[in-house]
């Protein structure tokens, strides 16, 4: 069960409306790096998690929750800059000022319908659930394994590549309000990160791995689990941590293979009868 309370999370105020970075902060509404997709991985690995102890379930419908309030930010800021959008792309300046701003001078008019039509006609002049190019969000990009510590560098990673999202829109916004937003969004990016950290240093760190450490190892490729596979044309290697030294697990020792293979060339039998391939690549009876 979860409870709505209309005040914001945080403080939206825009004194300068822009339809172009209204269609920027689109990307962090529902893009790979945004809100839509952090909120809905942790709510379901959080649906999902079975553990003796419900402390990481919690944490993660809280965090889940929390997102939740920073869609709701992100939509209220998208409304604001559209504020001063024409209603019609027929009034003076709509297809050459809007329309350009919002597609940047890098898209051809016809992509209007794409992005601009979408706030305009489809939602009027809101937020939509897509991203900055005008593609909905599909939820192709969710993560959630099952295994608590693959889901907590999944969540690493998400937090990692918003926040790089988030400093971009900040160093973009012309308007303080925006960046009085973002500011505050990009500290809870900062906490989400070290939260997902701190799971992960909890359940031992790397020294737990690999994942999952339910498999035993001595059931693995022990005489390649720990090289490093030099693909290079001319052999050369890329020589660091990775190279040489104990594994960042403790439980073996890094070492370089030039990579050459290990099996044989695959020779497929004969086409079906009824394959539909040619008569010369079907097997004589």
């Amino acid at each position: 069960m979860y409870y709505h309370d209309k005040r914001l999370q945080y403080p939206v105020r825009c004194e300068s409306p822009d339809p172009q970075f209204a269609r920027l902060l689109q990307q962090a509404i529902g893009g790979v790096e945004g809100e839509i997709r952090v909120c809905m991985q942790y709510f379901f690995q959080a649906w999902g998690n079975r553990a003796p102890s419900t402390k990481y379930r919690d944490m993660l419908l809280n965090t889940a929750t929390e997102e939740i309030g920073h869609i709701e930010m992100l939509a209220t800021a998208v409304a604001l800059n559209l504020d001063k959008a024409p209603a019609s792309l027929q009034q003076e300046g709509a297809a050459d000022g809007i329309v350009g701003a919002v597609m940047g001078g890098e898209r051809p008019r016809h992509a209007i319908e794409g992005i601009i039509h979408k706030n305009l006609l489809s939602s009027g002049l809101a937020a939509m659930p897509m991203d900055s190019d005008g593609v909905p969000f599909d939820m192709s990009h969710i993560y959630a394994s099952g295994n608590i510590a693959a889901d907590m560098y999944c969540n690493v990673a998400a937090e990692s590549t918003g926040r790089v999202l988030a400093v971009r829109l900040f160093n973009a916004a012309h308007d303080q309000g925006m960046k009085d937003m973002l500011h505050y969004m990009i500290a809870r990016d900062t906490m989400h990160q070290n939260q997902w950290l701190a799971v992960i240093e909890e359940l031992g760190g790397a020294a737990a791995g690999p994942i999952p450490n339910s498999f035993p190892q001595s059931d693995e490729d022990n005489g390649n689990n720990y090289n490093f596979y030099v693909t290079s044309l001319d052999g050369s290697t890329p020589e660091g941590r990775w190279t040489s030294g104990p594994s960042v697990d403790g439980k073996g020792e890094f070492t370089t293979f030039r990579n050459e293979p290990l099996g044989e060339e695959p020779i497929l039998g004969p086409a079906r009868p009824d394959s539909g391939a040619q008569s010369e690549q079907i097997g004589k009876a």
